[in-house]
């Protein structure tokens, strides 16, 4: 049974019971009104009551006039639906067309309208929408948890990712299907949304840190399938491509680190430095090979640098005491 099941029943319950206790016309109407009013998010929720509650009004306007002009015949629902949806669409009250149509039958149902008709009706939109949004307020499930392992699972997909990465590097022989770029892929997206509903139950002061990171994550797995184009140019073994897969190594390391240790940027750094100042390929097919592994390095850069600027970093001295310890 879903949170979002428990809720509304609550909500209906609380609305009858409130709709009865006061003794307005027709209370179910009331619970019905609060199905249709519960919500996944508070954001969301606030949105869309707030649109059927208005949507309401317009839609018992147009149907004052209707019914007074035309009468009350089958016919004029249609011509309703004609004139009323449309003026809510642009009126951007889109979400209350169905629950407008509650209200509009209910007042054709009674065959007059009268101030108490219509009062009634506001009545039950305040109760019915009202018990529908003190519920979605009062509590909304956390999802850190749940993000929390989807982190985990990310971490995890990146980790082998690199690891794999590594060994393509060290034996270009070495086949590997590529499955957890595309499982790290849904993963992020499961992350996004989630990260996306709970910034939408923050009324208040939303916190964008888990937005960030997989937002984060999606740089920086479409800056593996950079490299992955480029690893596919690395089809002989060479002593360079050893060198950049020990970088590899120590990144399936960090990646699950939640800080930026900053120990691949140092060796890729040192690694450059001693990439300057080897001699020049002898062979055209040593320079093609040579030449993707130093984009390669560069594409590896760039990934560091999106993990370095929203992951928070340790200091300098730590970095370079945690290479010394290595």
């Amino acid at each position: 049974m879903g949170f979002r099941v428990i809720k509304t029943a609550i909500a209906t319950l609380m609305a009858i019971l409130v709709a009865d206790a006061c003794g307005v016309t027709g209370p179910l109407s009331a619970g019905l009104l609060a199905v249709l009013g519960v919500d996944v998010t508070r954001k969301r929720s606030v949105r869309t009551i707030s649109a059927r509650f208005f949507a309401s009004l317009l839609g018992l306007a147009f149907a004052c006039v209707l019914f007074e002009l035309l009468g009350y015949h089958y016919w004029v629902l249609a011509i309703y639906i004609l004139v009323a949806f449309p003026a809510i669409a642009r009126a951007n009250f889109k979400e209350g067309i169905v629950t407008s149509s509650v209200v509009v039958f209910r007042v054709y149902g009674n065959g007059s309208i009268t101030l108490h008709t219509l009062l009634t009706q506001v009545e039950l939109l305040v109760i019915g929408l009202g018990s529908a949004l003190i519920v979605n307020l009062a509590y909304m499930p956390r999802a850190s948890d749940q993000m929390i392992e989807i982190r985990k699972r990310v971490d995890k997909h990146f980790s082998i990712i690199f690891a794999k990465i590594a060994e393509s590097l060290h034996d270009p022989d070495e086949l590997w299907d590529g499955k957890e770029i595309i499982e790290a892929g849904k993963e992020i997206q499961k992350g996004q949304a989630a990260a996306h509903r709970a910034m939408e139950n923050q009324m208040l002061h939303p916190d964008e840190t888990w937005s960030i990171y997989f937002y984060m994550r999606k740089e920086q797995l479409d800056s593996i399938q950079n490299m992955m184009q480029l690893i596919s140019h690395v089809y002989r073994k060479l002593p360079q491509a050893d060198d950049i897969a020990e970088l590899f190594e120590q990144l399936s390391l960090d990646v699950t680190e939640e800080i930026y240790t900053g120990r691949t940027e140092f060796l890729l750094d040192r690694l450059e430095q001693e990439f300057k100042q080897m001699e020049l390929p002898a062979t055209r097919e040593e320079f093609e090979i040579r030449s993707a592994i130093l984009q390669l390095s560069r594409e590896l850069s760039l990934y560091l640098k999106i993990a370095k600027k929203n992951k928070a970093p340790t200091s300098v001295a730590a970095r370079k005491a945690a290479i010394a310890s290595k």
